[in-house]
């Protein structure tokens, strides 16, 4: 249970990361992603990079500058712009889509962002891999130092369904309504290069 820790990257490098290791069981119709992150980070850095055979960006939840998130499904994105809040502070963002309609919600501290659509139809692989912290260009490698994460990053749990608001204020507090695929409570990780689990 890694409620009360957070993961610490502390220097930007293109070979440190977080390996999450499990995957889905099945080829994934809807997901969400929720995490907390902390980073005086300006440049472009990938929080949560799901890479396939076919696809370096299944999933990817990328902050390409301040004030604005953007996700990835199947290799197409959908952009979120947002007013910032202080400098530095700790930021929880959840992110989910569903096929059926290609929506994307994105809720940032709380608050959700006008949904937006992309991939409509598509079904996610589940021959993947997940990774923290980096921007996988092929699954688990070809990183770029410009594009990792530097920082700290806790309360990371992913579901193969949307989320309700109540759902993204539940995650953001590690005591999730919603029974994850994994997350923050039963993290299946394995560290690689320097990333230091903290309390």
């Amino acid at each position: 249970d890694l409620s009360t820790k957070v993961l610490v990257f502390p220097q930007e490098t293109n070979d440190s990361y977080m390996l999450v290791k499990a995957t889905p069981e099945q080829p994934l119709q809807n997901f969400s992603v929720c995490l907390r992150s902390y980073t005086d980070l300006t440049r472009p850095y990938s929080l949560f990079s799901y890479a396939t055979k076919a696809r370096a960006n299944e999933i990817l939840l990328l902050k390409p500058k301040p004030g604005e998130y953007r996700l990835y499904v199947g290799g197409k994105s959908v952009s979120f712009p947002f007013p910032e809040g202080p400098p530095v502070e700790s930021q929880h963002v959840c992110a989910t889509w569903e096929t059926s309609t290609g929506i994307v919600g994105l809720w940032i501290n709380g608050k959700p962002r006008p949904r937006k659509g992309v991939r409509k139809g598509y079904t996610v692989s589940n021959e993947a891999v997940i990774v923290l912290g980096q921007k996988q260009d092929a699954r688990t490698g070809s990183f770029d130092v410009g594009q990792s994460f530097a920082g700290e990053i806790s309360a990371v749990y992913v579901w193969d369904s949307g989320l309700a608001s109540r759902d993204v204020y539940s995650a953001m507090g590690n005591r999730p309504f919603k029974a994850p695929l994994f997350g923050w409570r039963n993290f299946p990780y394995e560290a690689k290069g320097e990333v230091y689990l903290k309390p």
